[in-house]
């Protein structure tokens, strides 16, 4: 009987959660016998992983999180760097949630454990310092982006780009695939709204939003919604902080399938984030918003050292996709962008001729390359 693999995983989003769920099932592949340990979601509580939590009691996102998770955050984490030091895995493997996980990485690493962080903090766009604290809790980085790569190993922390496995799994994605597939006509204009996967995020633009989805609708009586929800959880919120009345017929609300529903779209209005990215990989043209605390906003903007947020715009030679923040997320400054997009100009050419090129860089064996990191890191261990 071959011997157990014990990974140790701290995967504290949805799209953390998406990631590890694509990674393990390829490690699975060349380790049957594995054994999962630490905190995820629902992709790796079905390959049989034990979440010690909910993941959104540890997401984090502002000022006014920090003092309502905190405290529960920091037991947790206690709890697995006792747990892990008392029975150690083979390996940890933080996927993204740095704020979270560097903490615990380092503390880890230090107790003898190999470290693996996957995902990148944004250290390039703001708060670069953090570079101290990733060379000291890691072994080795598993970058998404290939700017990444270069940008950790010119300051000594050993860095490999793995490409992003969002880009293979939507490959294949077509609009009028999607659409068939989540029985919508497959004519007349649809633009997607995506208003956050975090509990803060719907908290701050599920109104703006909305708004922007009824000015729309008045101009034009052909143009529908939909709205992908990540978690039931995060649904109730969004509509317990909006009215849909009068839209009803007009908006469709989607379980998951949000890749899906981009697919479908000819435009869409979304919250930077994962989102963003996806949307990217599936060509459709965005307009991207977002909003914190105003405290949140003056501490991000006084350590950040980019004028963009989205990831799409960092991954394009001049950015393209217009970005509206805090203030500026407005209906009157929202709704003329998706109104620019869905008239198919020039603009919206270049921009999915940009999205397009993106597709291409990304689409890497991912998980096979994230698997590869892995084993050699236990290996030289």
């Amino acid at each position: 009987m071959a011997p157990h693999f014990r990974l140790g995983v701290v995967a504290a989003e949805p799209s953390g959660d998406r990631l590890g769920g694509g990674l393990v099932s390829a490690l699975l592949e060349r380790e049957p016998a594995l054994e999962l340990r630490g905190i995820g979601g629902p992709e790796l509580g079905a390959l049989g992983l034990e979440s010690v939590c909910d993941i959104h009691d540890l997401s984090i996102m502002g000022v006014e999180d920090l003092f309502r998770k905190l405290p529960n955050a920091l037991k947790v984490r206690k709890r697995l760097i006792r747990d892990f030091r008392r029975d150690p895995p083979d390996l940890f493997l933080g996927i993204d949630s740095p704020d979270f996980n560097l903490s615990l990485e380092r503390r880890l690493r230090k107790s003898g454990i190999p470290v693996i962080h996957l995902v990148s903090p944004t250290v390039w766009a703001w708060r670069s310092y953090r570079v101290r604290k990733i060379r000291k809790a890691v072994d080795r980085i598993l970058v998404l982006f290939p700017f990444e790569k270069d940008f950790f190993e010119d300051r000594g922390v050993p860095a490999t780009f793995v490409g992003h496995p969002a880009a293979r799994e939507t490959a294949h994605l077509s609009k009028a695939a999607s659409r068939e597939f989540l029985d919508l006509k497959p004519n007349g204009k649809i633009v997607s709204v995506l208003p956050g996967s975090r509990e803060s995020e719907i908290r701050h633009l599920s109104s703006p939003f909305v708004a922007s989805i009824r000015a729309l609708a008045e101009v034009d009586s052909n143009l529908s919604f939909l709205i992908p929800f990540v978690s039931d959880r995060i649904k109730e919120q969004f509509l317990g902080l909006t009215s849909l009345e009068g839209l009803t017929q007009r908006v469709q609300l989607v379980d998951g399938n949000a890749r899906e529903c981009l697919s479908a779209s000819d435009a869409a209005l979304l919250a930077s984030g994962t989102a963003a990215l996806e949307a990217a990989l599936v060509g459709c043209p965005m307009v991207v918003a977002y909003r914190v605390s105003g405290l949140s906003y003056r501490i991000a903007t006084s350590l950040a050292s980019t004028r963009t947020v989205s990831m799409p715009n960092h991954l394009m030679p001049v950015p393209l996709v217009p970005e509206f923040l805090q203030q500026d997320a407005t209906t009157e400054n929202l709704v003329p962008e998706v109104q620019r997009l869905l008239a198919d100009g020039p603009d919206t050419k270049r921009m999915r001729d940009a999205l397009g090129a993106i597709q291409r860089t990304l689409n890497l064996d991912t998980n096979n390359r994230i698997v590869d990191a892995i084993l050699d890191t236990v290996q030289r261990s």
